[in-house]
């Protein structure tokens, strides 16, 4: 039903525009009667529960960053059936985000192409919200993901992260340091060691007990894998997500003029598995066996999901695959999981 939906209506739309129509469908999801019809259909089966960063995930299967970036749907989703959420990216200062078009859909690759430049409502509002989720009796695992502000020069952006940090660190239980995303200028650049160990590390002082981790972007070597793993158990942080969207273009098979008129972006979805994949396996190799390794990039059956814990991930993260299984794609992978 909802492929037919896709095809004929949802595709038609500018994508962000649809992202928003499927939004106000999750967040009825958890509202009552709604959330208890949804919650009985969806819910995962008990064998799947999972323990990582002292936390307890109805599954390994949750909502990468960026779905959610203001924490408005995070009940609906898991009344969906997700195992946790990961709200963001948020930043210290609100912003718009990059001019719109800025979302792009490629159905042939099941990818999609996005810019969208960290558009939020900024991190008081968010960790407002967030704090409200964690007075409910049923919630899902909450996770946030922060990014530096725009307006931020790169040499300030140890205080701008610190500045998100003291706000949602409180009310989330775990945080993630992104600093991997391609459509902010400068940013990935703070994936070099000698920049990114005096930000981690005041990152984490802020952080307090909350269990922090960092976003790593799938195009750095293997050299700057390693050095990333390293610097990430020597200061101390819970663990890696591994990875963001890509800068790549190869192997597609959407047009290559049609991809070029898309123009610069991060892409995500199917395109993305091997090379996450084999990032995964890097990252898992190169750290101790209790540190968390969250998977995410291109995973979009329960076999794929699968395929990332027999390769070392504590918990296993999608995004772009909603667009084109929709609002029952977590029940689809958790039935698949049990099977």
């Amino acid at each position: 039903m909802y492929r037919l939906l896709f095809d004929l209506v949802l595709r038609r739309l500018d994508p962000e525009t649809a992202h928003h129509l499927g939004m106000v469908v999750i967040r009825l999801a958890a509202v009552p009667p709604f959330f208890w019809v949804a919650r009985a259909l969806t819910r995962p089966d008990p064998r799947l529960r999972t323990e990582a960063l002292g936390l307890v995930f109805d599954s390994p299967f949750g909502v990468a960053a960026g779905f959610d970036k203001n924490a408005v749907g995070a009940l609906g989703l898991h009344a969906l059936g997700f195992g946790h959420i990961e709200v963001g990216t948020v930043t210290a200062i609100p912003q718009e985000g990059n001019p719109r078009p800025r979302l792009f859909r490629l159905p042939a690759d099941r990818a999609l192409i996005n810019r969208m430049g960290f558009n939020n409502e900024g991190a008081a509002v968010v960790a407002g919200r967030l704090a409200r989720m964690r007075r409910r009796a049923h919630r899902p695992v909450l996770g946030a993901n922060i990014g530096k502000s725009r307006i931020v020069d790169v040499a300030d952006a140890t205080a701008d992260y610190v500045a998100s940090t003291r706000l949602v660190a409180p009310v989330a239980d775990y945080l993630v340091v992104n600093v991997s995303s391609p459509n902010t200028p400068g940013l990935r650049g703070l994936q070099a060691v000698e920049t990114l160990r005096p930000l981690l590390t005041a990152v984490k002082d802020a952080a307090g007990a909350t269990p922090l981790l960092v976003k790593i972007a799938p195009d750095l070597t293997d050299d700057e894998i390693d050095g990333i793993a390293a610097l990430a158990v020597d200061t101390g942080l819970a663990g890696i997500v591994a990875t963001n969207t890509t800068i790549a273009r190869t192997g597609l098979t959407t047009d290559a003029a049609c991809v070029e008129a898309m123009g610069a972006g991060g892409l995500s979805g199917a395109p993305l598995r091997q090379r996450s994949l084999d990032v995964l396996r890097r990252v898992r190799a190169a750290v101790p066996a209790d540190f968390c390794v969250i998977a995410a990039g291109g995973v979009e059956t329960a076999r794929d999901i699968r395929e990332r814990l027999a390769a070392g991930a504590d918990l296993v993260q999608g995004y772009s695959a909603f667009i084109y299984r929709g609002p029952l794609w977590a029940r689809e992978v958790n039935r698949g999981l049990v099977r």
